[in-house]
């Protein structure tokens, strides 16, 4: 896999952030909250420590990455010299990685089977601590993708609240690329409205006013920032 060159002269990352910002900000007032209710992911996957220090420097302390390898080769050395950072895990997550993505992360947005429950409750009795938990819905009941299809987010959450006794902290979905997003988020406020559950993750670069005007608490934007991530010849899905 290429990662996208972090000597790029082409991408001002920190230029971008302050745009992103903006964007967010008139997007909150739009909405009639309050400023501190939505937080900025900013995903840094497929990018180098190079990269990223320019972002963390421009004041941007929340990132996001897609997979507990690459996030442990560069982070650990980035949050001893900047500790305020927050770290999001927003890619699948195998039940053999809970061990290393429960030490490394301070959020896992990906809770999506009881398998995985259970393993993050086990690594928590071992530990005694735990991060804060999203469960990621499959909003448009995708067979490609992971998370809870709608239809069985009730009972998921019973379960991982009296048999494993976790915490969920907030709910996360990725609309269908060719769909109109609102109605996902709407879909998924409604849900976590039912539940009680006050924080959600949705939106993306290409969608995230419109996330903010549905309740949005965290958006996780990635292009907006860094610039396009290049594979080959290919291009990832924009985060």
């Amino acid at each position: 896999m290429s990662r996208v060159s972090p000597t790029d002269d082409s991408v001002d990352g920190a230029a971008n952030l302050l745009s992103v910002k903006e964007h967010i900000a008139s997007a909150v007032a739009g909405s009639g909250r309050a400023p501190e209710t939505v937080s900025l992911v900013a995903v840094s996957k497929n990018f180098e420590a190079a990269a990223i220090q320019p972002i963390i420097k421009a004041g941007q302390r929340v990132f996001g990455e897609n997979r507990v390898q690459e996030a442990t080769n560069k982070w650990p050395l980035l949050k001893v010299e900047y500790p305020a950072i927050r770290l999001h895990l927003i890619g699948p997550l195998q039940t053999n990685k809970v061990h290393d993505a429960m030490a490394l992360f301070d959020v896992i947005e990906t809770l999506d089977r009881f398998k995985l429950a259970g393993a993050i409750a086990r690594v928590r009795d071992q530990i005694g601590s735990c991060p804060d938990l999203f469960v990621q819905v499959n909003t448009g009941e995708e067979e490609q993708k992971t998370g809870v299809w709608p239809g069985d987010v009730d009972s998921f959450l019973d379960r991982c609240r009296k048999e494993f006794a976790l915490r969920v902290h907030g709910l996360m979905c990725i609309p269908p690329i060719n769909e109109e997003p609102s109605l996902h988020f709407g879909l998924l406020r409604e849900i976590a409205h039912r539940h009680g559950i006050e924080h959600l993750s949705m939106g993306m670069s290409a969608d995230y006013q419109i996330a903010i005007a549905f309740g949005a608490t965290h958006v996780r934007v990635g292009t907006a920032i860094f610039g396009e991530r290049q594979f080959g010849r290919s291009r990832a899905t924009p985060l």
